[in-house]
């Protein structure tokens, strides 16, 4: 068991993007290691806190590590009778609730740290996605972005792309028009991109769609400018709104949806409610 807790837990894995499940005691019945509300957290290696140990536990983490491994958020509500199923000598009768979390898919990267970058960032917290921010001036390092968002300065921002997971969302709003060239060069001679976006005005679209074109780049794969034109306004939350909600349109585009499944409301309450029968010892 890992020293944090599971409140702890869930703040680590929400940072790293990796998926986790939440298990809580909603109802106890008979001699049971643990009484109802207590938590513990699973990942897809550790576990965090403690259902009071034993088989109760080894069956609880195996259950999440099969939600873990669907990685897509769902709920699932378990009954346990502890003598019958987990061979536990205290033969009560526990209930489990299972919350599964899907690790993050959703990487974005921001050439620029500007005040687009800085505004973009606060909202880009409260979705589901990790962020990573490079820039080549050290002064934008200075240890306020969210949780999910990591900064990297580097001399050469040109040279990150090797680095960047395929798949991954691209955004380029630097303060030097011809970094912005250099990186849509870098990034554009690569097919796996979900996403290349560039900030700027309808001529600077121009003037990059014909200096690329004459250097051998297909910049269809190019938004510029990047945002939903629908969405106006050119202070830079204005402009970080319009970006998200391009970003969010296509990407939910592409996601299956899933149907809902898991325990009922009415399924819930039977299990609460119904009278359990403790096993003899």
């Amino acid at each position: 068991m890992n020293p944090l807790n599971w409140s702890q837990a869930i703040v680590q894995c929400q940072q790293a993007g990796r998926g986790y499940v939440i298990a809580t005691l909603i109802n106890t019945q008979g001699s049971t290691p643990r009484d109802g509300g207590c938590k513990m957290v699973i990942d897809g290696e550790h576990s965090y806190d403690t259902l009071g140990g034993g088989q109760l536990e080894f069956i609880v983490i195996q259950q999440a590590r099969e939600l873990l491994a669907s990685n897509r958020n769902c709920q699932l509500v378990k009954p346990i009778p502890l003598a019958a199923e987990a061979a536990q000598c205290c033969g009560g009768n526990v209930v489990v609730m299972l919350e599964s979390f899907a690790a993050v898919d959703w990487q974005i990267n921001l050439f620029g740290a500007g005040h687009v970058c800085q505004a973009l960032t606060k909202i880009l917290a409260e979705l589901p996605c990790q962020v990573r921010v490079f820039d080549n001036r050290a002064e934008f390092d200075h240890g306020c972005y969210p949780a999910n968002c990591r900064f990297e300065h580097c001399s050469d921002p040109v040279s990150m792309v090797a680095e960047l997971a395929p798949s991954s969302w691209n955004i380029i709003f630097t303060h030097d028009h011809q970094l912005d060239y250099q990186l849509c060069c870098q990034l554009l001679q690569h097919q796996h991109w979900s996403f290349i976006g560039l900030i700027g005005s309808a001529t600077k679209a121009q003037r990059f769609r014909q200096r690329l074109q004459a250097d051998g780049f297909d910049h269809q794969q190019l938004t510029c400018p990047v945002g939903l034109p629908q969405v106006r306004g050119k202070q830079p939350m204005e402009v970080a709104v319009s970006i998200t909600a391009q970003l969010q349109s296509l990407y939910y585009q592409g996601k299956p949806r899933h149907q809902r499944n898991g325990t009922s409301w009415r399924q819930l309450r039977q299990l609460i409610q119904q009278p359990q029968v403790e096993t003899e010892r």
